[in-house]
């Protein structure tokens, strides 16, 4: 008797589905790997700063099924695990004592620059140097922890080198500008602080610091030609120089020692025997330091 061959052969069981294949959660890899920065934010525009920091891009972000960094960061603030504490608010105004000591420091470098000038001493313009460059920043404080040597040496060369030429008036110009310098940098500092607290995008906030930034230091540039006026130097030589120097101390407070560091080199280039070298030097170290300055990533509070 034959058997039908589909009686004969039991049918098999239908093989298994297939398991698509998965790379995990990319975002929790993310929020893993980035796990105190989210932990510390007070915000997501904190957290997108820090991401912006760390090199990843709005091009980085879609591969994480996101439009942009700020996207990316909403998220893993969201995931972030918390106490069920609130968030500590973002540092707005300094605290008072600390400022008024902060800037009695900033006014000693024009006061012994002044006095040494007006006693007569040899050595005011070397006094000048040194307490100018000084007036850069707080040693260890400076771009993320770390002390920028080179720049405070190429600063003072080319300082010592700039009142070697033009005289101890330039020194004591750019000592006095001191002050007004930590104005500005403490007053862009505070007001870049709010804009990165209510920016809703990081071009929303960069598009907002520029004009912000050119304003400040077009304000210290007035200062600083004040200060030459007092002083009896030319206004073309110690303006652009104290601009340089400007610049170099905001690099450096904002976790940008390579940036300083370029202009500290324009200050030597700065010297070259050329009528218009002080004004170009400037204005070639404006342009990048515009670019760092407006990242929310050189305003985000570090630990």
């Amino acid at each position: 008797m034959t058997v039908p061959l589909d009686e004969a052969v039991p049918p098999s069981d239908p093989p298994p589905p297939r398991r698509p294949r998965s790379g995990g959660d990319p975002v929790k890899a993310l929020l893993h790997r980035h796990r105190e920065l989210c932990e510390h934010a007070v915000d997501p525009l904190e957290i997108a700063a820090g991401l912006e920091a760390h090199g990843i891009t709005d091009r980085t972000a879609a591969r994480f099924r996101h439009r942009d960094v700020f996207s990316l960061a909403e998220e893993l603030y969201a995931r972030t695990p918390r106490d069920g504490a609130p968030p500590a608010p973002p540092a707005g105004s300094p605290d008072r004592a600390r400022a008024v000591r902060g800037f009695g420091y900033a006014l000693l470098p024009g006061a012994l620059a002044l006095g040494a000038a007006a006693a007569g001493v040899p050595w005011a313009g070397a006094l000048a140097v040194l307490v100018t460059v000084a007036a850069l920043g707080r040693p260890g404080r400076s771009a993320g922890g770390r002390f920028p040597a080179a720049v405070y040496l190429l600063a003072a060369a080319a300082l010592g080198w700039a009142v070697h030429r033009h005289g101890t008036p330039l020194g004591v110009a750019l000592a006095v500008a001191a002050a007004p310098g930590h104005l500005a940098g403490a007053v862009f500092a505070a007001r870049a602080r709010s804009r990165l607290a209510g920016s809703r995008a990081l071009e929303d906030f960069a598009d907002g610091v520029r004009p912000l930034l050119l304003g400040t230091l077009a304000l210290y540039a007035a200062a600083a030609a004040g200060a030459a006026a007092l002083a009896g130097t030319p206004l073309a030589v110690a303006v652009p120089l104290a601009v340089l120097l400007l610049l170099t101390r905001l690099l450096l407070g904002h976790g940008a020692p390579r940036g300083a560091l370029a202009a500290a080199l324009a200050l030597v280039l700065a010297l070259l025997p050329v009528p218009a070298a002080p004004f170009a030097a400037a204005v070639g170290v404006l342009v990048p330091a515009v670019l760092a300055l407006s990242r929310a990533s050189a305003h985000a509070q570090r630990p």
